[in-house]
């Protein structure tokens, strides 16, 4: 009820404002009646929220399974998600209601089915056999833990051991529990004085389905047969078990222990092991045991008709390998190779040609799960090469630091991305096919191109190809090769503002059309860089030092000199203009032996081979002032149009020139009010007022006075200043005013005064104190013109004020359609033009310049502006605020974006509360408001961004990205875009026994289980001991169709369902009560007999 009573209120709000000032619009301007002529497309049901896919590592993965037949992946985690994975393309997220951690999982074989056991001690039936997988049955024990499950393959009874030693079986159809339990003292008997502890292994002999070895913790193993219900053999070792495997043939099986050893048994030789070998143990001169090594924590027992057996192993490593990685073993005959991972192995699978374990087993693939990567290894290859991995899982190679997401790009991009990153594949994989190879496609119904950028701790940024769901990597990019690297602690420069990740990316701006791309990183440093496919050489790497500090300084501080200016053409012809400068790092520190003027970094000044791709075209750095260091970058935008790139920070702005290569502006953000500055400002110690040290814009210094600005330490991540940030409305205090950074950069073509004519370039800039300040552009002329002539740049003194931090501008033409920014069209830059191409780009320039400089001089425009708090539509020239929509009052926008959705645009916001909201443009209706999820880290907070048509995403784990849509077409196609996981594949043929074996007994001995665990030889389950759940996924779709006919007849399904299960339940506890009380009348009637004759002292 809440929501809908303020979305009223939201309404009304919205109505009155537009309402009013659209009628103050029109009595200034006849272009005001205009305003109420645009015709809104979006209605609230083109919008509907749902997650789509989710792409990237397992995160925190704890269990493995393969389906032999449907060659399809399963992995489970520890926060209970559920990862199932095919061919490539083809890959799947559940997630367990429980949270709980995955202990196992256990493919029925062939049957489109999956069995989960979780840490909870519960045990859930996947049904896979349709789109999205959902939970047919689950089975919660309540007095038993679970550690170990079992099914055999083509059967319905699955084995479960528990913590205290017993073994429970479960019929996977209906899920619920035999009578038949195997009682660990009745296993081991007067083998053991004490407790085995719990069940580590459970198997069925692979020639003989009767007979059942069971391995405990602590060192017994146990064959069990079924039939006559106790034990054949019992097997006894020192040491503790952690796996159990058999060979082929059932007469042999290997055990792996805790001190690093193998030990294989003669199934009727329990004595004494057949074997005992320490593969990584070294072996003695005198005959002693080999020192004992770490435990082997899983053995696999492999055969081959040509040759050897393959016994594969993790673990088991001796002692004295400090240091060493984790290793998978594969021992072959004689050899043994030792391979070594980057992480930890959490768990590993043998691929074998049969699903029979009762025929040759031929291996040809190990999955190992690392804690952070899946590895391939091909067993036919020599050397084992590993399998090229077709998944996207190296999203985390190393840590993403941000996200931005790009929908509907131009249809040249991706083949342009991916033929640059092709060059960069490694070489060595396996010739073979990937063997993950089940599942089908979906049908793609998403025609656009989708590209998503990474930005990463290490300097990387890679390039994906995210189209119709999917994911790809097209193109990595490394920034750090620009700059010189420390090779130890010791020797890193004194100048590092941060301790870890000096190269991490914090924004990423890219204008797809003309492929330019910027970024700024943790060390107060921007990259601009352009896209070529030849391979250059450059010299010099072309880098510029900004002083970007704006404080009160007595008149004697050794920094109060003017630096010189570097020599521009033309700039002291004009008295707007502003005097470029760059500071080459000569000195390391002022005459007070302060560190003045060095980056935090050293750009190499050796020759740099740069590779087709994305190539350096400027380096810029924020260098150190008289021992402050420069303040992290908390905005940045590029425009290729006008060969510009801005950012700024919590000191300031700063504007440069990538063509000419000079800095345009630089200023403190309280200088680009000039006298205009709405806040009183004080400073906090008496100084004396000078002119800032930084180059300052002429008519914007008139006698303000300007405190000494500091910042947050530098170290601290800059979304986190955003967060710890007062947000109180009151802006007088000192502490929000000396945070004033610069939040949102916008280059437009519009109407920069009240009393334009014509729309002309020029620069928004939003600050973290709802202010919007406009800066003009005066561009010379294209061609060669504009290399020789200088850019002047000066104040508008338009200023416009909202609520909280600036986040999002765009502007909209007269007929509310997006005005998209200015930019160049890609061209080749390494290769010289030719006249003709010459003569084009001068007549070319001024046009992609000024798209809409055709416009009558009569339109207008409108600027959308998105804050923390609200959100204004304001009509230019009249800058008259026509629509204003307070998004939130209580909470704070995290992310906004103006985007386009069915032939149309709209608002779309992400709320630290956790709601995702959309609004029509240019009216501000809330179209929208949907409770999506808690803001639960800087994570999300950090990577959440919306695009166009209706997509969205964010980091959802440290390894994961998930996509999400609000468009309700999207949701609707949803279901046929996702892959399918089962495939209809026919069992193949069981193991064929030969005439004699078939003659005399010799081969594979089945056993009818229902007529050993079937309710009328074993009875019913103790009913305490655990209990049946429905599972929601039963009839599929249910949801989706819950208002129409479907809906109901499956609700009055599951209604007759559970009416019918509470009858049986009571009608079982009738039952029970009339068999306690017949009990108890024999009873008491054997007694009566027993004593009838028998004398008052006999008893």
């Amino acid at each position: 009820m809440r929501k809908f009573n303020i979305r009223k209120v939201l309404d009304g709000l919205t109505a009155v404002s537009s309402a009013a000032s659209a009628s103050s619009a029109a009595q200034q301007q006849q272009a005001g009646n205009r305003e109420t002529e645009i015709q809104e497309t979006l209605q609230s049901e083109h919008f509907q929220l749902c997650k789509t896919v989710r792409h990237g590592f397992p995160y925190q993965p704890s269990a493995l399974a393969f389906d032999p037949v449907q060659k399809i992946l399963a992995i489970g985690t520890q926060t209970g998600a559920l990862r199932l994975f095919g061919r490539p393309g083809v890959e799947c997220y559940c997630q367990h209601d429980s949270g709980a951690a995955v202990i196992q999982l256990q493919f029925l074989i062939n049957e489109g089915a999956l069995v989960s056991a979780l840490a909870d001690d519960t045990l859930h039936l996947w049904n896979l056999r349709q789109k999205r997988p959902a939970i047919l049955h689950s089975l919660k024990f309540n007095r038993e833990r679970i550690t170990f499950c079992h099914l055999p393959f083509q059967s319905k009874w699955l084995y479960v051991g528990t913590e205290r030693g017993n073994i429970h079986i479960v019929n996977v159809e209906s899920f619920t529990l035999s009578g038949y339990v195997i009682m660990w003292n009745k296993a081991i008997e007067l083998s053991s004085k004490s407790h085995p502890g719990p069940i580590v292994h459970i198997s069925d002999n692979p020639m003989d389905e009767g007979k059942l070895l069971i391995g405990f913790e602590s060192g017994t193993v146990v064959l069990w047969d079924l039939k006559s219900k106790k034990a054949d053999y019992r097997y006894t070792h020192d040491e503790a078990i952690h796996s159990v495997a058999w060979h082929h043939e059932g007469k042999q099986f290997i055990c792996s222990h805790s001190d690093g050893t193998l030990t294989i048994w003669n199934v009727r030789s329990p004595t004494k092991p057949f074997q005992t070998i320490t593969p990584h143990g070294k072996q003695l001169k005198d005959g002693k045991k080999p020192e004992p090594c770490k435990p082997i924590l899983k053995v696999e027992y492999k055969t081959t008709r040509a040759g050897e057996p393959f016994i594969i192993l993790s673990g088991g490593l001796s002692y004295d390998t400090v240091g060493r990685r984790p290793c998978l073993t594969v021992m072959h005959g004689k050899s043994t190779a030792v391979l070594e991972m980057d992480y930890s192995i959490v768990d590993f699978l043998t691929l074998c040609e049969t699903p029979y374990p009762n025929d040759f087993q031929e291996p040809y693939a190990v999955v190992v799960l690392l804690e952070k990567d899946l590895v391939l290894i091909d067993l036919a290859q020599n050397g084992y090469p590993i399998f090229e991995n077709p998944y996207p899982l190296t999203i985390h190679e190393s840590p993403v630091t941000c996200c931005e997401y790009f929908a509907d790009c131009p249809v040249d991009l991706i083949p342009a991305l991916y033929s640059v990153g092709a060059r960069q594949k490694r070489q060595g994989y396996s010739k073979k096919e990937w063997p993950i190879s089940g599942g089908n496609w979906g049908l793609i119904t998403q025609s656009y191109p989708e590209i998503i950028i990474t930005g990463h701790a290490d300097g990387s940024i890679k390039f994906w190809d995210a189209s119709a769901i999917t994911l790809q990597v097209l193109y990595k990019l490394k920034t750090a090769k620009v700059f010189e690297k420390s090779r130890n602690k010791d020797d890193r420069p004194n100048t590092d503002i941060v301790d870890e990740d000096p190269y991490a990316i914090q924004i990423i701006s890219w204008c797809p059309e003309s492929r330019m791309l910027c970024i700024a990183g943790v060390s107060a440093h921007v990259i601009i860089y352009r896209f070529s496919k030849q391979e250059v050489t450059t010299e010099i790497i072309p880098m510029l030092e900004v002083r970007l500090l704006y404080e009160i300084n007595d008149m004697e501080s050794p920094d109060g000199e003017q630096v010189p200016p570097l020599p521009t053409p033309g700039t002291g012809s004009n008295p707007q203009s502003i005097v470029p400068q760059s500071h080459p790092s000569t000195s390391s520190s002022s005459s007070d032996g302060l560190r003045d003027n060095v980056p935090c970094l050293k750009v190499k000044n050796s020759p740099l081979k740069q590779s087709p791709g994305y190539q350096i075209e400027l380096v810029i750095q924020l260098v150190w002032v008289s021992g402050e260091p420069p303040q992290q970058i908390t905005s940045l935008a590029v425009n290729s149009a006008y060969g510009l790139v801005v950012f700024g920070n919590c000191n300031g702005i700063a504007m440069v020139d990538y063509l000419q290569k000079t800095v345009l502006l630089n200023l403190g953000t309280i200088e680009l009010y000039g006298s205009n500055d709405p806040y009183r400002r004080e400073p906090r110690s008496p100084r004396k007022s000078r002119q800032p040290s930084g180059a300052g814009l002429c008519d914007i210094n008139e006698g303000t006075t300007v405190p000494e600005d500091r910042c947050k330490s530098p170290t601290s991540d800059v979304k986190d200043n955003s967060f710890s940030r007062s947000r109180s409305s009151s802006v007088t205090s000192i502490d929000k005013e000396s945070r004033e950074a610069i939040s949102a950069l916008h280059f437009c073509e519009t109407f920069t005064r009240k009393n334009d004519t014509s729309p002309s370039p020029c620069l928004w800039v939003g600050t973290t104190l709802g202010t919007v300040l406009v800066i003009v552009l005066n561009l010379p002329p294209g061609g060669e013109q504009r290399l020789l002539q200088p850019v002047i740049v000066s104040p508008s003194g338009t200023i416009l004020r909202l609520k909280g931090a600036i986040l999002r501008m765009a502007f909209l033409d007269t007929t509310g359609s997006l005005v998209p920014p200015a930019h160049e069209p890609w061209r080749e830059h390494n290769v010289p033009e030719d006249k003709d191409e010459k003569d084009k780009s001068k007549k070319r320039r001024p046009v992609s310049v000024s798209p809409s400089s055709s416009q009558e001089i009569s339109e207008n425009q409108y600027a959308v502006i998105c804050s923390e708090k609200q959100a204004k539509v304001i009509s230019l020239p009249s800058q008259n605020c026509i629509y204003k929509q307070n998004i939130t009052e209580t909470s704070f926008v995290l992310r906004g974006d103006i985007v386009s959705l069915s032939n149309s645009i709209c608002l779309a916001c992400f709320c630290a509360n956790g709601h995702i909201m959309t609004f029509s443009l240019p009216s501000l209706r809330p179209l929208l408001d949907v409770y999506y999820l808690p803001l639960t880290n800087m994570r999300i907070a950090r990577t959440f961004c919306f695009t166009n048509n209706g997509q969205a995403l964010y980091l959802v784990s440290p390894t994961e990205i998930q996509r999400l849509t609000y468009s309700q077409e999207t949701c609707e196609n949803l279901q046929e875009m996702l892959g399918e996981l089962f495939t209809p594949v026919e069992t193949p043929e069981a193991p064929n026994r030969g005439f004699f074996k078939g003659l005399f007994g010799g081969g594979a001995q089945s056993l009818d289980r229902e007529e050993l665990f079937g309710e009328s030889a074993a009875g019913k389950a103790s009913r305490s001991l655990a209990q049946h759940i429905p599972g929601p996924g039963g009839i599929e779709g249910v949801k989706g169709a819950a208002s129409g006919v479907v809906g109901e007849l499956a609700r009055a399904r599951l209604a007759l369902d559970e009416r019918g299960q509470k009858l049986g339940e009571l009608e079982e506890k009738t039952a029970a009560m009339l068999y306690s009380a017949d009990s108890f009348s024999k009873h008491a009637h054997e007694m009566m007999l027993k004593y009838k004759d028998k004398k008052w002292y006999q008893f």
